[in-house]
């Protein structure tokens, strides 16, 4: 994760230090040595990710890459997007999502819930699938990542039905994503409300770029507002097809993805190509990126 950028630019290794000393652990030799194991617990899987997200960014201003007209994050990654636009202290967000994490797999445990992702339905066909699937149980879609492919969520019996019941359907894939808590779905709404108190006194204020939210595609200006938004976000779907139509909408010519992988820019192909998404997570993507920005001018 970042090897070969944090090589390059001291930056890297100084932001997953500040998160380290939040953490009191060495996320970096986390990320970078494992175990896999560790990392892939979602209380240190989220300071992980956004950790890597602000570190890119914190390299894009160095490189003095364009200016953000607008963000957006995917599920964890909104959090990163509400520290790059200064709305939150990225020591808070480290400790906060650790928080997260925890009150996610407290709220259901290992082996309980599971998520997986369903390629080649529309968005129609995955609810029914889940309302046919249910029995009595939670499977409901989660993350609305591109025209026909919807991520569902829910108690692990149910995801399984729902799953064989799309290949039914004829569904182009079907498959369990190896994550440990099944996020965004009713079954968190514990969760949310630990989360809720843990933000009743965070220090929030209004970002210097518009941030989109996930729960309806549109930005906040206030504290409360945020606050709101996070907490709905925990147990509500992620409206990524919307958030990327709302920053088009608002004149976005393309995207920059920061973060450890590629996942959004894959996405973004999918919702709009006009707005192509470059991804920036070693040397040579970074360059490809500033490139394309700089090509583009203001947008």
């Amino acid at each position: 994760m970042l090897g070969d950028l944090a090589a390059a630019f001291p930056v890297v290794r100084h932001t997953f230090s500040e998160a380290s000393d939040v953490l009191g652990y060495d996320l970096w030799s986390l990320v970078q040595d494992g175990p896999e194991a560790g990392l892939n617990q979602t209380q240190k899987t989220q300071p992980a990710l956004l950790t890597a997200g602000v570190a890119v960014w914190h390299v894009w201003q160095e490189r003095q890459g364009a200016p953000a007209r607008v963000m957006g994050g995917h599920s964890l990654g909104e959090y990163t997007a509400l520290v790059c636009s200064g709305a939150l202290d990225f020591s808070d967000a480290v400790a906060l999502v650790a928080k997260r994490g925890e009150f996610m797999q407290t709220a259901v445990a290992e082996g309980v819930g599971a998520m997986a992702a369903i390629l080649g339905l529309d968005d129609e066909a995955v609810a029914e699938v889940c309302t046919a699937a249910a029995a009595n149980e939670v499977v409901e879609p989660v993350n609305f990542n591109a025209p026909g492919q919807v991520v569902i969520a829910g108690h692990r019996a149910a995801v399984d039905r729902a799953l064989e019941l799309a290949k039914e359907k004829g569904a182009k894939r079907a498959l369990i994503l190896p994550v440990s808590v099944p996020s965004h779905c009713s079954l968190m709404t514990p969760a949310a409300e630990s989360l809720a108190d843990a933000l009743k006194d965070l220090d929030i204020r209004s970002p210097k770029i518009p941030v989109i939210h996930n729960v309806d595609g549109q930005a906040r200006s206030q504290a409360d507002e945020i606050r709101e938004a996070l907490v709905r976000q925990l147990h509500s779907p992620v409206k990524w097809v919307d958030c990327v139509r709302t920053m088009v909408g608002m004149g976005t010519q393309a995207f920059i993805e920061a973060g450890p992988g590629k996942v959004l820019a894959g996405l973004g192909k999918r919702i709009d190509r006009n707005a192509p998404v470059s991804p920036v997570f070693d040397l040579d993507s970074l360059e490809q990126a500033l490139k394309t920005a700089s090509e583009l001018g203001d947008g």
